[in-house]
């Protein structure tokens, strides 16, 4: 009965919201009689989110929604003899971490795949290789990678020379972490037919040797296609294991929600998953545009779902990266002035993606596509405004996925069309080691322009891009606070007057998330009704030093009022005093 009273509330919007909260204050000994808590967090800092009391002492959980949120007096007194009752311990809880921008599945995967990431010149790169190759057997393939050839002094392209000594039996096609080239070996070459006669795909590139114009092995953006359908699918069991290893990951990083780039295959997975209580963070599936009508039929014929796995968007490219020199500029890029970047296959002939466009969010699909350099942000913006104004008014919420490099006069486009800019903060604080060499020092002055964007009104959503970078967003909230690189040679920051504070951050990462996916009505904030998901935090991030973020750790993790990591380092506290 009380759940139903709380959820009533929070379905009719923000507003009863913030009433009921106040009518839960004086309900509470009727409450404590009618329902016992499930879970009752005690004697902490709760920040809540909430414009109406943005702080609390206290909060109690009932059938996986929040019951109540106040004083530890108050909260204490809804506790029964079956409720579990924690003592914070003066420790902060925020609301459940959403990542706005995840890829679950291959997170889950690179867990158990060979690591590149750290790996600081060609000898170490190509050691690791040698080493896992040693341990496979043949014909098995090694992938994975997440290789950063910005690290290696003079910051040189991996070529197959590195590979092909140690791995002669063995197919290898390892990514740069940010997924728009890899590296093949001579294995992959020949099985894929790539030669000094393959032509560049459109939207890609196969690097050549300068002298021979034979292949190095790297491909870049659409030419890595012509390896992945040679990629044996993996297995059941293989997928199972690695979902099982992402959501261990994400419950230990306070991640309750995902944004995800979705196959259909992960789907089908994710919903197996839900079907026997497995699942443990709450999916927001986006599958292909190109592919838009299956799940408008889907939709149809089985309803968008849940709280825990729901489709309602879709995600498409419209250009590359900026490590891959695949961002598309309208000027060329400064190390490489021979080229402004590549527009997406998924875009050719230009154009393409919007007439996708305009028949998905006719459907009601919410729009989500990919843009890095200013160009693609722009032709991205105009698309909108013309989608827009062809098929009406309706709360659509578009969204641009990273949103790193825009034109000044472009980022007011944001909040004047309503689009969402969807970042990732920490690949700002890795990006900038070397992005000026790439593009300048004019245009990195917009470049992640967290400041400017909630400036001007945009509402930010915060992610990872995982398993291109780390999923944690307590490093993420570092990153947009301090904008330290990663390699210590900005210690106030690169580009530091787009710096925003703790609280802009951890909302990106909680309601301006729950907003991006129009789920604000169910999370975001711990306010009564809303779902149970929040994250105990080691330290007050709020407080510290922000250089002292990054060493935050997530004690415990709560998902629809369940504990789903940390529940042995909390301690019990003692009844309440009746």
């Amino acid at each position: 009965m009380i759940r139903s009273r709380l959820c009533g509330f929070a379905a009719c919007g923000r507003g009863l919201v913030i009433t009921s909260f106040l009518l839960v204050l004086a309900l509470v000994p009727a409450m404590a009689a009618e329902a016992p808590a499930d879970l009752v967090l005690l004697n902490g800092r709760i920040w809540t989110g909430a414009t109406a009391q943005p702080w609390a002492e206290a909060v109690a959980v009932h059938a996986g929604r929040i019951l109540a949120v106040g004083t530890s007096a108050e909260i204490g007194k809804l506790a029964g003899s079956h409720t579990r009752s924690i003592d914070l311990a003066g420790r902060v809880v925020v609301p459940g971490f959403t990542d706005a921008h995840t890829h679950f599945m291959n997170g889950g995967f690179q867990l158990s795949s060979i690591d590149l990431r750290d790996a600081r010149s060609p000898e170490e790169f190509a050691r690791r290789i040698a080493d896992r190759a040693a341990k496979s057997r043949p014909g098995k393939w090694i992938l994975g990678g997440d290789w950063d050839h910005e690290m290696w002094p003079g910051a040189p392209l991996p070529t197959r020379e590195l590979l092909d000594p140690s791995t002669r039996d063995i197919p290898v096609f390892i990514s740069r972490l940010d997924g728009h080239m890899a590296l093949a070996n001579t294995v992959v070459l020949r099985m894929a037919k790539i030669t000094k006669e393959t032509k560049d795909p459109p939207g890609g590139t196969i690097v050549r040797d300068a002298k021979t114009g034979e292949p190095t092995g790297v491909l870049k953006d659409a030419a890595m296609e012509l390896v992945w359908p040679l990629i044996p699918e993996p297995g059941d069991t293989e997928c199972s294991e690695a979902l099982d290893a992402a959501l261990r990951e994400a419950a230990r990083q306070g991640v309750t929600s995902v944004h995800d780039i979705t196959s259909w295959r992960d789907f089908d997975l994710y919903k197996r998953f839900e079907g026997a209580g497995r699942l443990t963070v709450r999916v927001y599936a986006r599958t292909p545009l190109a592919d838009w009508k299956r799940q408008v039929d889907y939709i149809a014929k089985h309803g968008a779902g849940d709280e825990w796995l729901r489709l309602g968007g879709f995600k498409a490219y419209m250009d590359g990266s900026l490590g891959s020199t695949t961002a598309l500029f309208f000027e060329p890029y400064v190390d490489s002035p021979s080229t402004t970047g590549l527009m997406s296959s998924d875009n050719l002939p230009e154009g393409k993606i919007k007439d996708l466009l305009i028949l998905a969010d006719k459907a009601g699909l919410q729009c989500s596509i990919h843009a890095i350099g200013d160009k693609a942000n722009t032709l991205l913006l105009d698309y909108y405004a013309e989608v827009a104004k062809i098929n009406g008014p309706r709360d659509r919420r578009f969204r641009i996925e990273h949103a790193q490099h825009i034109r000044p006069a472009d980022i007011p486009r944001f909040a004047q069309l309503g689009v969402i800019p969807s970042m990732q903060p920490y690949h700002c604080i890795d990006d900038g080691r070397w992005a000026e060499k790439r593009i300048g020092p004019e245009r990195i002055k917009s470049t992640y322009a967290f400041r400017t964007l909630i400036d001007t009104g945009a509402t930010l959503a915060f992610g990872s891009d995982w398993n291109v970078a780390p999923l944690s967003p307590i490093l993420g909230i570092y990153a947009a606070v301090t904008r330290e690189t990663t390699d210590g040679k900005n210690p106030k920051g690169w580009v530091p007057e787009q710096k925003i504070t703790v609280a802009e951050a951890v909302r990106a990462y909680t309601a301006g998330c729950a907003y991006a996916e129009l789920a604000e009505r169910d999370k975001g904030t711990i306010e009564p009704g809303k779902l149970a998901d929040m994250a105990i935090l080691s330290q007050d991030i709020f407080s510290i030093d922000p250089d002292a973020i990054a060493k935050t750790s997530v004690v415990a993790t709560i998902a629809g009022g369940r504990i789903v990591y940390g529940g042995d380092a909390l301690a019990s506290a003692a009844p309440p005093n009746r």
